[in-house]
């Protein structure tokens, strides 16, 4: 299933908003100008962020969302919504974003972006952000926890990582680089965790993440090609139990 697909974003949106961090909503709503907000989502994929964060801020609001996708943004277009909540919607290079294009913005957000960028496009996005509260959910940091450790993890994980990294992206790196950006532009940063903890009762999207993660590793290291088909059938059998960690970013004006 492609990171990208709308059945793999409606499949992840609950796991998404039990793990977002609530404390740094708490902690963004005293830097926010007087209501009506404007709010940008950037890589908005289906809206999820929005659906999650609109009825946790004042209101009225208007969102204006990104995506590269016109597929998604038709659908995130429809779904964004609530009392006092308005939408448009921009299909581009969401890379490419400029400090003239976030005029008027009251708080940019973006949710499993920073960790598809390179750390040139994080410290442009971090410059076209400056002066207004950033809050970015959700990247990857590196680490999975199995209910039942056993040895090939680590490997699997090593692969996995490097995987994440190809082409110069950020990947398990993401939330450091993006937060120095930021502090070098004079802005207080605070991140906070924000894990999938998949059980039974996620058993669905346990097996879909861990057959991606899976595949990555052995793309960037064929040779554990031999051993991950039982590696894949030890894991999934039961349904596998594991935390997947992610980290939270937000960035406020100093």
């Amino acid at each position: 299933m492609s990171a990208f697909s709308p059945a793999w974003l409606r499949l992840r949106e609950p796991a998404d908003a039990d793990a977002r961090a609530v404390d740094l909503v708490d902690a963004l709503k005293i830097h926010l100008n007087p209501p009506p907000l404007v709010v940008r989502d950037i890589g908005c994929g289906t809206g999820s962020l929005g659906r999650w964060l609109a009825g946790r801020l004042p209101g009225p609001q208007h969102w204006v969302l990104h995506d590269r996708d016109a597929r998604l943004l038709a659908l995130a277009r429809s779904e964004v919504t609530g009392p006092g909540v308005t939408v448009e919607a921009h299909v581009g290079d969401l890379a490419a974003l400029t400090a003239a294009d976030l005029a008027g913005t009251s708080l940019v957000t973006a949710s499993a972006l920073l960790d598809v960028l390179t750390a040139g496009q994080v410290r442009g996005l971090a410059a076209a952000c400056a002066g207004r509260p950033a809050l970015f959910a959700l990247s990857v940091v590196g680490r999975v926890e199995f209910a039942s450790p056993e040895p090939l993890d680590a490997r699997f994980q090593a692969a996995f990582n490097d995987h994440q990294r190809r082409g110069g992206l950020l990947g398990p790196d993401a939330v450091g680089v993006a937060a120095a950006a930021f502090a070098e532009l004079g802005a207080r940063v605070t991140t906070s965790p924000s894990p999938w903890r998949l059980g039974p009762e996620r058993r669905g999207l346990a097996a879909e993440w861990l057959r991606g993660w899976v595949g990555a590793a052995v793309e960037q290291e064929p040779d554990l090609a031999d051993v991950a088909p039982d590696y894949l059938r030890r894991r999934l059998a039961g349904g596998p139990e594991v935390v997947v960690h992610h980290e939270d970013l937000l960035a406020v004006p100093g």
